[in-house]
């Protein structure tokens, strides 16, 4: 599988249990807000992930700095 569709997977599963998590935990009447904060963690959480197993999978030493030739 290849790396690009494997890290889009994993978002989204990391994303879809995170909202479960968090619709589990918010008490009962839930308002439109809610979701709105739900869905932010949510997103805030898979992209965090999804950086964070990105730098850590890179073959670069130094991920945010690249040497220019000279």
């Amino acid at each position: 599988m290849p790396r690009h569709l494997t890290l889009a997977l994993a978002a989204i599963c990391v994303f879809v249990a995170v909202a479960a998590i968090m619709t589990k935990v918010m008490p009962s009447p839930m308002g439109e807000s809610d979701f709105l904060v739900i869905g932010s963690v949510a997103t805030l959480v898979a992209l965090l992930v999804l950086f964070l197993v990105m730098i850590s999978t890179t073959k670069s030493s130094n991920v945010f700095f690249k040497k220019r030739r000279k």
